[in-house]
């Protein structure tokens, strides 16, 4: 008789699973509430009062900011983390979502809130890709060129053009046409060369 194949873990590895996330969680929380006492100190010191000086108000703003993206990381994390601990107690925890197969136990260890399998995650990131580009036309160089071979871009006309008689698909470009093309005149720079 073979062997079945596991289809959930034991609840002696659930278990193990529960006390490292439970770990994990807890040092999760403490990082937030560190994040949190900084944004807390930033906003006291009222650096967005008038008359400092700029460079520190524009360095503190961007502290700020760094920090409130932390707090925001940190609270998806420990969200995710609950979310694993309702999945052991639903006895669901390590089940692959795409694949429906266990999640490696090393992999867990490393990242206990982990949804998907390596196969898994390989599946959904290709069917992820494939349906960006779905819906995003992609560029096929062939169907862009002309009968001469040459790109289609090559042929749009500036306004005060006109085609050049006898000149294949070539368009002549007045000098007007040039220096006012769609209405924009053109200025050079100073390091420009003549």
């Amino acid at each position: 008789m073979a062997q079945e194949p596991k289809i959930r873990y034991s609840d002696e590895e659930l278990e193990e699973f529960r006390t490292l996330i439970l770990e994990k969680l807890a040092k999760a929380e403490e990082e937030l509430a560190f994040t949190q006492r900084q944004i807390d100190e930033l906003n006291e010191q009222g650096f967005n009062q008038q008359g400092g000086d700029w460079y520190d108000d524009s360095s503190t703003h961007a502290d700020l900011e760094l920090l409130q993206r932390m707090a925001q990381r940190q609270q998806r994390y420990i969200q995710d983390l609950k979310n694993a601990l309702l999945r052991i107690q639903n006895k669901t925890y390590g089940i692959c979502t795409v694949t429906g197969q266990l999640i490696d136990k090393n992999r867990l260890r490393l990242v206990p809130h982990a949804t998907k399998s390596m196969e898994g995650k390989a599946i959904a990131n290709a069917q992820r890709s494939s349906s960006a580009e779905a819906s995003f036309p992609s560029y096929d160089e062939e169907s862009d060129r002309s009968a001469s071979g040459r790109a289609i871009g090559d042929r749009v006309r500036l306004p005060n053009t006109r085609f050049a008689a006898g000149a294949g698909d070539e368009w002549e470009i007045s000098s007007e046409a040039m220096e006012n093309a769609e209405g924009y005149t053109t200025q050079k720079l100073d390091d420009e060369e003549e």
